[in-house]
């Protein structure tokens, strides 16, 4: 598996598992932590998490694919904004390592900005790290101002992550933060990489340039929207699948090699932003 070297040293694998939406209906756990070990298995062993997703329930799915298997895994979980205070960072933090039943978690994100003061959860993302309980932390939804503003405050050269909205119908951030942020090393990491509402998704997948380059291959239209955002520099993505199949395609889609002329027939189909945008969110 590729991976992107982080500020602090470590390394992080291009190709992520998410979790949003398990965690949710009991009667499902069974199917999402065999997808999960199949991921695996296959050599996806980013995991994406947060406490927001099924209310914590996705952490303990996630915490049941990982045993045993811990060593295996680069895990990323997020903390609520309205518990981004000292305090409530410390509280949280402990509350996930319990789920996930793990003693760290290897990148930790403030999930988007709240009204804590961004200072005060890096202080408390610091005194965390310090203690061990995780190993690198960043930022989420947060666009080039917040950015600007996290990395001039103590603890903000340090920001190992911003995990955003990014596909190939949603590419704001390659105007201006995807190149601040490849300037400085910090990765970004792309959420919903084949969109998340089912209206987007089937609008996105059933582009006519997206297809076209999906028969060329002999590929589905997601695995080419997969492939894309993984040749993006310093990009992270992280899809999320249930079936086996779909776990299976979301790994194949790492070997899929774009030619010049697929990457042009989908900036016609998706073209690049021309002017900057409100970052998208989730």
């Amino acid at each position: 598996m590729n991976s992107l070297l982080l500020p602090s040293g470590r390394r992080i694998p291009v190709l992520g598992q998410g979790t949003w939406n398990m965690g949710e209906d009991p009667s499902a756990r069974r199917d999402e932590v065999a997808a999960l070990r199949l991921g695996m298995d296959l050599g996806v062993t980013l995991i994406d998490t947060a406490e927001m997703y099924g209310e914590g329930g996705a952490e303990e799915v996630v915490g049941e694919a990982i045993a045993g298997r811990r060593d295996e895994v680069f895990l990323v979980s997020k903390v609520y904004p309205h518990n981004a205070d000292r305090r409530g960072v410390q509280a949280a933090c402990e509350r996930s390592l319990r789920r996930l039943n793990t003693e760290r978690i290897d990148l930790y994100l403030l999930h988007w900005r709240g009204n804590v003061p961004v200072g005060e959860t890096l202080d408390a993302f610091m005194r965390l790290r310090e203690q061990g309980k995780i190993g690198d932390f960043g930022v989420s939804n947060f666009d080039l101002d917040d950015m600007l503003e996290a990395a001039a405050l103590p603890g903000g050269e340090l920001l190992a992550a911003d995990q955003v909205l990014y596909n190939l119908s949603q590419r704001g951030v390659e105007w201006e933060l995807l190149p601040w942020c490849r300037e400085r090393r910090i990765p970004v990491m792309a959420y919903s990489p084949l969109e998340s509402e089912p209206a987007s998704q089937a609008a996105m997948l059933g582009n006519p340039q997206l297809a076209a380059v999906a028969r060329r291959h002999g590929v589905t239209p997601a695995q080419v929207a997969l492939a894309w955002l993984l040749r993006q520099e310093d990009v992270v993505v992280i899809p999320k699948a249930v079936r086996p199949q779909h776990v299976r395609e979301n790994r194949a889609a790492l070997d899929l090699d774009l030619t010049a002329e697929d990457l042009a027939q989908l900036d016609a189909g998706f073209p690049a932003p021309r002017r900057r945008r409100p970052l998208a969110m989730r």
